[in-house]
């Protein structure tokens, strides 16, 4: 059977002058169609148990994680045959154009691990769909729903509604990469267990100022909010940038970070042996400060540009000044020094150089202040 023809006009946002109620109900029911595929899906759900994620596949609720399969329009003409609309269906970001048949319509995500993403009342409004494991390369690895009427990828977090009961406990937020690690984390507690961490990602882009918000409204987030991204350098990147926004958000806990081995993130740790064990000891017990881990990510980045950058003098100085602004950055006296003793023993430099460099950057940023500027909004060590 061909793919579904349609005249639609476009819109800058998806499902514009749509009846939001519709886009809704198109979205739900692609939930269950996915869902009802994956019992039948035997690449997706071995892949899904060798993940150590085979609950998912056994258990519907709460994630209702599914499969949409290869065929180019099997999802459109399905929702088409019980009563959606083709303009429904571009609305919900569930169809889009064929780019050789502008007027024909395929699925948005064929041959894809799906999680859905849902709002903040527990509406399924987007997807999240991850590569089958017989993807040719080149593949993304991640494709997810555009911009809806009813979906803005930057104002929620994937894992919110379906972990609302430990949220409400006051469990400890987690910030994860993606619904891997959220489901890891997620597996690794037990459900009648009294406290713990609860694991939350951003919908397929970079944390975003209202995403850290939303982190920063949880009950749990008094007692810290835990960064915890893959080993490498994307990872590392987005520890640092978690760190950027959640302090400008004033956090009422202390902000940590796990720390995972190259390549290794939390859904990669659940597979090893009491790998449930290290995971929870990882995001708990041997979390460390996130000001300390980006400290570290600023000079291991200077190292591998700069190799022999820590063999002399002139080269030890140079990366003290590098580091010395992210003093300023500290939400504490007692967590400047800790800044301050760690820059000495990682360049190996002496306290007088890392406080000779911390009184130049302050000159230099005073020297720079525009004339009216209100000279109280200074430093947070101040």
């Amino acid at each position: 059977m061909g793919a579904p023809r349609l005249n639609q006009p476009t819109f800058p946002v998806r499902g514009t002058g749509l009846e939001p109620a519709r886009l809704l109900a198109a979205a739900e029911a692609a939930v269950t169609y996915y869902r009802a595929q994956l019992e039948h899906a035997g690449g997706p759900r071995a892949y899904l148990a060798g993940r150590g994620l085979g609950v998912v596949v056994q258990r519907e609720w709460p994630w209702r994680v599914g499969y949409a399969p290869p065929e180019w329009s099997s999802l459109t003409r399905h929702l088409i045959a019980t009563g959606f609309t083709a303009e429904e269906l571009v609305g919900a970001g569930l169809s889009t154009h064929s780019r050789r048949h502008p007027d024909r319509l395929i699925d948005m995500f064929r041959d894809r691990i799906m999680f859905p993403v849902r709002d903040e009342v527990g509406h399924a409004v987007a997807f999240l769909g991850r590569a089958g494991p017989g993807s040719a390369n080149g593949v993304p690895k991640y494709i997810n729903s555009p911009d809806t009427a009813i979906y803005t990828k930057g104002r929620l977090l994937f894992g919110v509604a379906e972990q609302q009961e430990r949220l409400d406990a006051r469990w400890v937020p987690v910030l994860v990469e993606g619904p891997a690690d959220v489901l890891a984390v997620w597996l690794s507690y037990s459900r009648s267990g009294r406290s713990g961490a609860v694991a939350l990602a951003p919908c397929g882009t970079a944390l975003t100022d209202t995403q850290a918000a939303i982190l920063r409204e949880l009950p749990g987030a008094g007692r810290g909010v835990v960064a915890a991204f893959d080993g490498d350098p994307a990872g590392r990147k987005a520890v640092d940038r978690a760190w950027q926004l959640l302090r400008q958000q004033r956090m009422p806990g202390p902000l940590r970070a796990a720390e995972f081995s190259a390549g290794a993130d939390p859904a990669d740790l659940l597979r090893r042996p009491d790998g449930r064990a290290q995971l929870r000891a990882a995001l708990q017990r041997r979390a460390v400060p996130m000001l300390d881990a980006v400290v570290d990510h600023r000079l291991a980045r200077l190292v591998n540009r700069h190799p022999r950058l820590l063999e002399d003098i002139g080269g030890r100085c140079a990366a003290v000044r590098a580091l010395v602004p992210l003093l300023f950055e500290a939400t504490s006296p007692d967590e400047a020094v800790r800044v301050g003793r760690r820059i000495v023993a990682h360049t190996g430099t002496g306290v007088d150089t890392v406080v000779i460099a911390a009184l130049e950057h302050m000159e230099d940023a005073i020297r720079h202040v525009p004339p009216g500027t209100d000279a109280s909004a200074g430093p947070e060590t101040a």
